[in-house]
């Protein structure tokens, strides 16, 4: 096979200013078989992708980067910890993933991949470089080395019935915005949103800045220490939530969660504090639309084998999401309505799209270096990173172990915090790694989250009594 260059989107990920390295742990009920796992990963689909069993390799004259196909030793790949990390404890996982946040690069000598393996944890941390391709892709090659609990021969889904599909699939659920606005006003709204998108995504680039609060980073701030935190929600209780709020989804409750969370946050953090936020300050979060259908199984094997004529790498649009700040005192479903409200409008534009367009447009009329720094000055100018993936509903199997739990992160960016859900039979698991000397106990922000939707359960059970009794005891806000 010959070289392959590296897609704009990779190019971007290895520059020195954005460089990303996804963390994927995968933790088990028993001790992991090494030499079971050695033999199942070499006959995984995993090691069949292109990306990973190729050296990255640059050009000495022009300075293009290009993938050159490469043999794998596992060996090199596997990396054993026999003792516990971090000096043991319920958070030492994090603590581990927290020293691999900062500073420590994949090793360019072998292919942008490997596999710690926390013997005494009983779970093993994947670090693949995002050049290799998005998240959800990566998530799902993964996922191809895991069998269901109920039946050892089957893969696992990531959607298991029909009728869960317009929660599930954001692919799908654009594709209905589109349709709706394929009318004069529509498309005039659809004109307008995105040419308002311009203007706000190029004033992010260069001078438009959220309000320095607790939470802010900057510029260097990707090279401070990390610290993570874990909040864990049920799936259910968000699906309970978006039950009462009409056309209301899943991703609609996270961000209001996040919304609430983060008020609750800022409350308790600048009321000890002579700088009070004003009510209604708005930060700004970033987040990332996957513009890709989203494979199966068959369908990602074959796109392995290059049987479909499509390429591997990523492709997602970068959406700028608003948090508008309240103080205590607001109903917690209050947030879940206006996210759904500004979410709504986000899909009504072409701003993924045209985020993914102009990228590309930056990079091959600019280079890499100008695209990267434009990235990295959106990224100091607002306040946190958030990403959503959905993983597979039922329980399953990595290396004939029960997985316990899944959960995903990233290394270091120049935010202050960002937060990586992960769902998983039943679950979902939020990473929320902090600049621990600007935001020293990530655990609090957590327990805010995880509060922030009990209490929207609370009233969403209340709500949808009193609606099966016929009354109105509780009035959820339209605005």
């Amino acid at each position: 096979m010959e070289d392959q260059p590296v897609t704009p989107a990779g190019r971007l990920f290895l520059s020195p200013e954005i460089d990303q390295i996804i963390h994927g742990v995968i933790g088990g009920d028993q001790p992991i078989d090494i030499d079971r796992c050695k033999a199942d990963l070499a006959s995984s689909l995993l090691l069949r992708h292109p990306r990973f069993n190729s050296l990255l390799v640059v050009d000495p004259k022009t300075g293009k980067k290009y993938w050159r196909p490469t043999s794998i030793d596992i060996d090199k790949h596997l990396i054993i910890v026999p003792n516990q990390v971090c000096g043991g404890g319920d958070n030492a996982v994090n603590d581990y993933l927290s020293d691999l946040a900062v500073s420590s690069p994949l090793d360019t000598s072998k292919p942008l991949w490997e596999i710690h393996v926390l013997m005494a944890h009983t779970c093993a941390v994947f670090r693949v470089h995002h050049a290799l391709g998005d998240g959800i892709s990566l998530v799902k090659l993964l996922l191809t080395c895991c069998r269901r609990e109920d039946d050892p021969t089957a893969y696992p889904l990531m959607i298991s019935k029909d009728a869960d599909l317009k929660d599930q699939e954001k692919y799908n659920e654009l594709r209905a915005m589109r349709k709706k606005s394929h009318t004069v006003w529509g498309i005039v709204k659809l004109l307008w949103l995105t040419l308002l998108f311009i203007f706000k995504f190029l004033g992010r680039a260069l001078w438009v800045k959220d309000r320095k609060t607790a939470l802010s980073g900057g510029k260097g701030i990707e090279l401070w220490p990390r610290k993570i935190a874990t909040a864990t929600f049920l799936i259910q209780d968000m699906k309970l939530v978006k039950k009462i709020i009409p056309g209301c989804t899943v991703n609609d409750v996270l961000f209001g969660v996040i919304s609430c969370g983060l008020s609750r946050y800022l409350e308790d953090v600048h009321s000890s504090s002579s700088k009070a936020l004003k009510n209604g300050t708005t930060l700004t979060g970033v987040a990332f639309a996957n513009l890709r259908r989203q494979p199966g199984v068959q369908e990602l094997t074959e796109l392995v084998e290059g049987k479909t004529g499509k390429q591997w790498g990523n492709r997602f649009g970068m959406l700028i999401l608003p948090v508008t700040y309240h103080k205590s005192g607001s109903n917690p479903l209050d947030y879940v309505k206006r996210a759904k409200a500004m979410i709504d409008w986000k899909k009504r534009s072409l701003e993924p799209q045209l985020s993914y367009s102009i990228g590309r447009l930056v990079m091959k009329l600019f280079g890499t270096k100008f695209a990267s720094l434009l990235n990295y000055r959106i990224v100091c100018n607002t306040t946190f990173t958030i990403t959503n993936v959905v993983g597979p509903k039922e329980e399953i199997t990595m290396v004939g172990n029960k997985v316990t739990y899944m959960r995903v992160s990233s290394s270091s960016l120049p935010h202050s915090l960002t937060m990586h859900m992960l769902s998983y039979a039943g679950k979902a698991e939020m990473q929320i790694m902090v600049a621990k000397d600007l935001i020293p106990e990530p655990q609090v922000l957590a327990k805010c989250f995880e509060d922030a939707l009990l209490e929207m359960k609370t009233l969403a059970q209340l709500a949808a009594a009193d609606a099966t009794n016929g009354t109105c005891a509780i009035k959820i806000a339209s605005h």
